[in-house]
């Protein structure tokens, strides 16, 4: 009867050996170009560029849509559109919903 080998070599199943410096590159250097070849592991944003501040664009886009919305709202129920109408509520509204998305990625 034959038994299957779980691990191979019978090792303890670590790629590195216990100790090692995962940041050393100097076994993975290659001997063409002399660059250590990119890890695979994912590498967060820098704290620098998750702070940086907003492009001009965003809050000029988030007050003009706030003020249009408001401003749609109000000519609607003063008359100044040609009398009430519920299409103009409509497209108000969705304006300050668009200053609200806005305003979200304002940093």
């Amino acid at each position: 009867m034959v038994t299957k080998r779980t691990k191979g070599r019978g090792g303890t199943g670590r790629t590195t050996p216990k100790g090692a410096i995962t940041g050393s590159t100097s076994s993975r250097a290659t001997k063409s170009s002399g660059r250590a070849e990119s890890s695979a592991r994912y590498t967060p944003p820098t704290a620098a560029d998750l702070h940086a501040p907003s492009r001009l664009w965003v809050p000029v886009l988030m007050f003009s849509m706030l003020g249009l919305g408001a401003l749609l709202i109000i000519l609607n129920y003063v008359g100044a559109l040609g009398g009430v109408n519920n299409v103009w509520l409509i497209v108000g509204l969705g304006c300050i919903l668009a200053g609200i998305i806005a305003a979200t990625q304002y940093r």
